[in-house]
């Protein structure tokens, strides 16, 4: 399954979270800053507000494509420990990888919001979107991250990962929604004929975007109603 951007990815995917549609206890969270554009469609097609949750990745010195961590809101850090120790990473280079991760992480968390607070959690049906998962590293810190916040349930949701990941992952969540799980999988951006990087600013321009539909529903009179951003 390939898919022609992020757009037709996140189109796609709320198909199959069509149970989740216009229910006001359901949230989408956007996993930074390719997640987003996922998304702003799914959130759009559920009529559903539309926040982010932003998670690092910590990569192994020399070959930061390979992820030996990641850290994610709410001071969650996840580390796999067999790949710390087959790279040789001392205990001294984990925090300081981790400290750059921080500030990173702590940056885009203010930029993204603009001040706004993050939208209340506790008891809400949380969707967690991603444009694709690999390894999950990053996603299971998001996973550890969200259960702390007491959501009722937590979905993950993306268009492409491999099957062993989703296995690994399917236990920590209430429900999983993948599209496809090809073998081989080498890498999420094969599977998308446009795989551009996203900016912070098409970040905070869709989290805008989804704000200011919420807050202005057209009733079938035409009239703007007035609807609360964040439920």
């Amino acid at each position: 399954m390939n898919f022609l951007n992020r757009v037709d990815a996140g189109r796609r995917l709320a198909k199959k979270l069509g149970a989740y549609a216009r229910r006001k206890d359901v949230l989408v969270l956007g996993i930074p800053r390719g997640g987003v554009p996922v998304a702003f469609q799914v959130a759009a097609e559920l009529e559903a507000p539309l926040d982010v949750f932003v998670v690092r990745k910590l990569g192994v010195p020399g070959r930061e494509e390979l992820a030996f961590g990641a850290i994610a809101t709410g001071g969650i850090r996840v580390v796999d420990p067999q790949i710390v120790e087959e790279a040789r990473i001392s205990d001294l280079e984990i925090e300081l990888i981790v400290a750059k991760q921080r500030q990173e992480l702590d940056r885009r968390e203010r930029l993204y919001r603009g001040g706004r607070p993050p939208l209340n959690l506790k008891d809400k049906t949380v969707i967690l979107v991603d444009d694709g998962i690999a390894t999950g590293a990053s996603t299971r810190a998001a996973i550890l991250a969200l259960r702390q916040l007491k959501p009722a349930s937590i979905v993950l949701a993306a268009p492409i990962a491999p099957a062993s990941t989703c296995r690994h992952l399917r236990p920590e969540v209430h429900d999983l929604i993948c599209l496809d799980t090809p073998v081989p999988f080498y890498a999420i951006g094969e599977f998308y004929d446009d795989f551009s990087q996203v900016s912070d600013e098409e970040v905070t321009t869709l989290l805008q975007r989804n704000s200011e539909q919420r807050a202005h529903k057209v009733d079938p009179t035409g009239r703007s109603v007035r609807k609360g951003v964040h439920p």
